[in-house]
């Protein structure tokens, strides 16, 4: 296990501010030697030895420290080691199992099979494209994983698929929200390049074929292999998706949700949310979207938007001047 270091801003999106604790974190990520696993990284925690609070380290000692020996007190639930960054950025995570727990200073802190659940964040990288400064998303298991899906790939992908190959990433699908230019203008080619197949709002769908969507601006057309709407299930590059219906910036606009991320293409924004006057926009439509993902979605729940930084739902819900509507009722 390595610990990651800061990344680049351009490249990848902070993330959400948790807004209730600020904390500086720390992140994981396995490097060369997956097999390590648990057993180096326990190993290098000493429970005896003072926590020097200004360490780099110190919140990974902390939580290392305290659900270790907790766990043979605990063997009928899994328990979660928290996977964070050192950006003061709390980030939607990924489960992986690991089948034991050494033995620190000699003592057993396990029973034999229990299974401790090391969580992991997931890889999201971001690009603003085109000229409307659309968000393209790489998401992967991962750092280093060899497969990822694109998210809206809205202008001349060029750039994107030089930087897909320095993370020697393939692109195994594409989803995208909805079918406006921003979030198409460069499907065809990355589609056509990669030979990725694309996953696409089947109440949209047309608009990308004829490459005519809204507003007047032609794009290379392409013919989607899969239309999806919401509670259809995606599993592209170890990822599993669920598509979510969410219409109210256009009629057939849809979301994308993994492991407590949302992308939620342009129905909301961090501090705002899209345009409903659109032919095919609706104002109250795009309210109930919204308060449907706040009535499934814990409020921690990561919102990619489709432009701007990235945010939370519950601190939308609890600052967002244009959702003051839900708020009071």
């Amino acid at each position: 296990m390595a610990f990651a270091g800061p990344r680049r801003k351009e490249q990848q999106h902070a993330g959400a501010a948790n807004a209730s604790e600020r904390v500086t974190l720390v992140g994981i990520e396995a490097h060369d030697r997956p097999a390590l696993g648990l057993r180096g990284l326990a190993a290098g925690r000493d429970l005896d030895r003072t926590v020097e609070h200004g360490h780099p380290r110190v919140l990974l000692d902390l939580v290392v420290a305290e659900r270790l020996p907790g766990a043979e007190h605990d063997e009928d639930r899994a328990c979660a080691v928290v996977g964070v960054e050192d950006d003061w950025i709390a980030r939607a995570v990924r489960r992986v199992e690991l089948e034991e727990i050494p033995a620190l200073h000699g003592r057993s802190v396990s029973a034999p099979g229990y299974t401790q659940t090391l969580v992991m964040p997931l890889a999201v990288d971001s690009f603003v494209m085109g000229p409307f400064k659309s968000n393209c998303y790489v998401v992967r298991t991962g750092r280093g994983a060899a497969e990822a899906a694109v998210i809206d790939p809205g202008d001349d992908p060029t750039e994107l698929l030089l930087e897909l190959a320095r993370m020697g990433a393939r692109t195994a699908g594409i989803l995208v929200t909805h079918s406006d230019v921003d979030h198409i203008g460069g499907l065809a080619v990355l589609a056509d390049s990669t030979g990725a197949e694309v996953w696409a709002p089947a109440g949209e769908i047309e608009a990308i074929r004829s490459g005519a969507p809204r507003g007047g601006y032609p794009v290379a057309p392409h013919d989607p292999a899969h239309a999806v709407s919401g509670g259809d299930e995606i599993a592209i590059a170890g990822l599993d998706f669920e598509v979510l219906d969410v219409p109210g910036h256009s009629a057939g606009h849809i979301a994308f949700h993994s492991d407590g991320n949302l992308f939620a293409g342009d129905l909301l924004f961090a501090g705002s949310v899209g345009r409903h006057d659109f032919p095919g926009g609706d104002w109250e439509m795009l309210l109930a979207s919204i308060r449907s993902l706040a009535e499934r979605f814990p409020p921690e729940t990561v919102v990619y938007p489709g432009h701007g930084p990235a945010t939370t739902l519950g601190h939308e819900l609890e600052s967002n001047p244009f959702l003051r509507e839900l708020r009071t009722r």
